[in-house]
């Protein structure tokens, strides 16, 4: 137990329990930390910040009705501009796996955004006589709608930063499509030889895939902005202030500068978290195409001497304890593994969202933990890969046109010419003797050289064969 000359004493309903005497925060904050030294993890910084908005934006609403005194507005929103600021962060102390629905942060908030006030009016840290965290700070709220509109507050606040790492990335594959629009090398279906193409076709087609993906993951953004803050403990809205609904959305949206909203069914955006699984979908959608972008860039970074080797990723670190010289491509199996994680979830997100009975899911708080994990992994993942490796790849050309010209698959471009029966007879001379098609072409007479490398081109830039 602490040293008492260390401690105060408060009371709650269960009786009484010493707090530390520098804690800002209360009893019930005290108990939840004897209670869940679970994952030894502090809440989500933006997450944190949501819900203080949350408290703030009531005491305006609140004040609006005569409940709250100009007084005690005035000193919960310094408490909570304080916060904000960036100071008392280490006073949010509840791990993030709790109490279900989260009434254990809701009252970690209440607590020392109640003690700030009490002071700043000439009070005692846990004598909450002139502000009072349950009937002041809490007025008008329920862990059941402050909860989930913090949720989807806080992913609101982590979107801008995930787009531009999509975005960002989108741009650098964009820019090497550009850069490499006529580097001919040899396609590959099945992990076969297959026709032409171009490794800017290839980069550009990443680029296109993680644009479309970044619009899926903004079409979530509105949904989010319909909150069930108001809904009170069950959706009824008991115990609020009159026109506090509309009241408190308009301060948020202020506050946020997202277009924050009362949703029509109160109830149901506490019963449902749908909107935020959505999230959660488009990212995992994201994550998955990254992992398939990883893996094509490990292929085809893949040697040096027995691997495909048409790109070589920028060396960041030693690859090996005891060979000499390995290289290997780290920044994308670091995307891979923060992308398999994502996946693990947004499945653990899934059956959260589905385990919400009746008027509440008190599985909030480590849903919202996944959530957050996902949004700020990623884009850090991204950024990192992008940075570290696709700045600064290197092309290696003539392994492109090495593979190009050993590929059987360019007796596809006589398919026009000869038809597909003789080109087959063509593309078997070709890998049996190991000789370019190229030069079997010029030998029987069909084309010369140039010729064909000119309808090579174009065919894998244009799709078009003269």
């Amino acid at each position: 137990m602490p040293n008492q000359n260390d401690t105060r004493t408060e009371k709650d309903s269960l009786g009484e329990l010493p707090v530390p005497s520098d804690a800002w925060y209360g009893i019930q904050t005290a108990r939840a930390i004897i209670n869940f030294p679970i994952s030894g993890r502090a809440p989500d910084i933006d997450f944190v910040h949501a819900h203080v908005r949350i408290k703030r934006a009531a005491a305006v609403a609140n004040c609006q009705p005569n409940w709250l005194t100009e007084q005690q507005r005035d000193a919960i929103i310094k408490a909570c501009d304080q916060v904000l600021a960036g100071e008392y962060t280490e006073q949010f102390v509840v791990d993030r796996f709790q109490a279900g629905a989260g009434t254990s942060h809701n009252m970690n908030s209440n607590e020392v955004i109640a003690n700030l006030a009490n002071v700043t009016l000439g009070g005692d840290k846990g004598q909450y006589d002139k502000v009072n965290p349950n009937d002041h700070v809490n007025m008008g709220q329920s862990t059941n709608d402050t909860i989930p509109t913090a949720i989807r507050l806080t992913a609101l606040a982590k979107l801008p930063k995930l787009l531009t790492a999509v975005n960002k990335m989108a741009d650098a594959f964009a820019q090497l499509g550009i850069q490499e629009a006529d580097t001919v090398k040899s396609a590959r279906t099945h992990l076969q030889d297959a026709v032409p193409t171009t490794l800017g076709r290839e980069f550009t087609a990443y680029a296109w895939t993680l644009k479309r993906v970044a619009k899926q993951i903004e079409a979530c953004r509105d949904p989010l902005c319909e909150i069930g803050l108001g809904g009170s403990a069950a959706g009824t809205g008991l115990n609020t202030a009159p026109d506090y609904i509309a009241n408190v959305a308009k301060e948020l949206a202020s506050l946020t500068g997202d277009a924050i909203r009362p949703a029509d069914d109160l109830a149901a955006q506490m019963q449902s978290m749908n909107d935020v699984q959505v999230l959660s979908s488009a990212i995992r959608s994201l994550a998955l195409e990254l992992t398939r972008i990883s893996n094509d860039m490990r292929l085809l970074a893949s040697g040096p001497r027995t691997g495909i080797g048409e790109i070589t990723l920028p060396a960041v670190q030693p690859g090996s304890s005891i060979m000499p010289g390995k290289v290997n491509p780290v920044m994308f199996e670091m995307l891979n593994q923060v992308c398999y994680q994502i996946l693990g979830q947004d499945h653990a997100i899934a059956m959260m969202t589905q385990a919400g009975q009746l008027e509440l899911n008190v599985m909030m708080p480590a849903l919202g933990s996944a959530l957050f994990d996902a949004m700020e992994w990623l884009p850090n993942a991204m950024n990192a890969a992008t940075e570290r490796n696709l700045d600064g790849l290197i092309i290696n050309r003539e392994r492109c046109a090495e593979f190009l010209h050993s590929s059987v698959g360019l007796a596809t471009l006589l398919n026009t010419h000869i038809g597909y029966s003789k080109a087959g007879d063509i593309a078997k001379l070709s890998e049996k003797s190991g000789r370019p098609v190229r030069d079997i072409v010029a030998e029987q007479g069909l084309m010369d050289i140039d010729d064909f490398d000119a309808i090579v081109l174009k065919a894998a830039r244009d799709g078009i064969v003269d």
